[in-house]
């Protein structure tokens, strides 16, 4: 068994393939490009060598790179996407690159299943009531040019693959995780708030965070992909014993570093953000508008989170909430 990993050098991505090679893959084709930091994969070739992992190189820009890579595979782990920069560079960088990655399937590879890491942000959550559950039934964002870039390319690039399951009927699975978390990734989630200046502005208050240890999320991942499923698949991805974003932000404080912070309501918030929309559009653009009311609900008025269909594959959390967020800390501890 062959299978392709596009980001593997990433966050998630090394995570993922060091959970294949525990699961017994053999043959992990790495796509990686000209140049990029390779250590954490060259660790794990090292503790794993039957595991056959082995570099592709090469862009997702060209349509050319992926037509070879994807020869012989028998699963696609699609993970490669921008996690930030200028709007038009993060479209071409997740959509124009999944189209790309997508035609070289269909004429090189037309039956292999694709695994593809969505995110909670494609889901519609702003006009729901607060404490809402969500669930893999959950309609999709209707307005995503509404909301920040991510959401909105990673909106796309669902839409994007879901299409062209419809017109070829590979085996598509869609996992999409919550915040993923762990050392070497982010410290604290937007979810939780923004940092503006030398203030923590806490947004979150005491809604749940949806947090996923990056261990548990690659492991979700290789458990999903295992079942396959013909059609379309769809998991919701979060860890157990999820905590509040207050209790988050406290522990942070505790095991980390102190860090000043002001808690603003979720009703403050909202006549904050009506405030900068109507400026935003009185200075005709000469603010921009960080927060607007319809962002404000969709990441901060508060939801709840069921990851039963994820559990009903046999899935449980290689690493618990609480060793989770110690391990997390300490890095961050360490490296601030």
């Amino acid at each position: 068994m062959t299978v392709l990993v596009t980001g593997s050098n990433g966050f998630l991505g090394s995570s993922l393939v060091e959970r294949l090679a525990i699961h017994g893959v053999q043959g992990i084709r790495c796509f990686v490009r000209e140049g990029s930091d390779k250590s954490r994969l060259e660790t794990l070739r090292k503790r794993y060598p039957d595991a056959g992992i082995e570099y592709y190189v090469g862009t997702l820009v060209s349509r050319d790179d992926p037509v070879e890579a994807v020869q012989g595979v028998d699963t696609i782990y699609h993970l490669a996407a921008a996690l930030s920069g200028a709007p038009a560079d993060m479209f071409l960088n997740t959509v124009v690159t999944t189209k790309n990655l997508m035609e070289a399937v269909i004429n090189e590879n037309p039956g292999v299943q694709i695994v593809h890491i969505s995110s909670f942000s494609v889901y519609g959550v702003a006009d729901l009531a607060a404490g809402t559950t969500i669930t893999e039934q959950t309609p999709l964002e209707k307005h995503p040019e509404k909301r920040d870039p991510y959401a909105f390319v990673k909106w796309h690039q669902d839409r994007l693959l879901l299409d062209y399951q419809q017109q070829h009927g590979f085996p598509l699975v869609i996992l999409r995780p919550g915040v993923i978390y762990g050392p070497h990734g982010g410290a604290i989630s937007g979810r939780v708030g923004l940092q503006l200046g030398g203030i923590f502005l806490h947004l979150g208050g005491s809604n749940i965070l949806p947090l996923s240890y990056v261990d548990n999320c690659a492991e979700a991942i290789v458990v999903c992909a295992a079942q396959k499923t013909a059609g379309v698949s769809i998991f919701n991805v979060h860890d157990d014993d999820l905590p509040s974003s207050r209790d988050y932000l406290k522990a942070y404080k505790q095991q980390v570093k102190k860090i000043r912070s002001i808690p603003i309501p979720y009703a403050a918030l909202q006549l904050i953000s009506r405030t900068v929309e109507w400026y935003h559009h009185y200075s005709k653009g000469q603010l921009p508008a960080i927060f607007t009311p319809y962002k404000t609900a969709s990441l901060w008025k508060g939801n709840r989170f069921d990851n039963t269909k994820l559990k009903s594959t046999g899935w449980q959390p290689v690493v618990s909430t609480e060793e989770g967020m110690r391990k997390t800390f300490d890095y961050f501890r360490d490296h601030s």
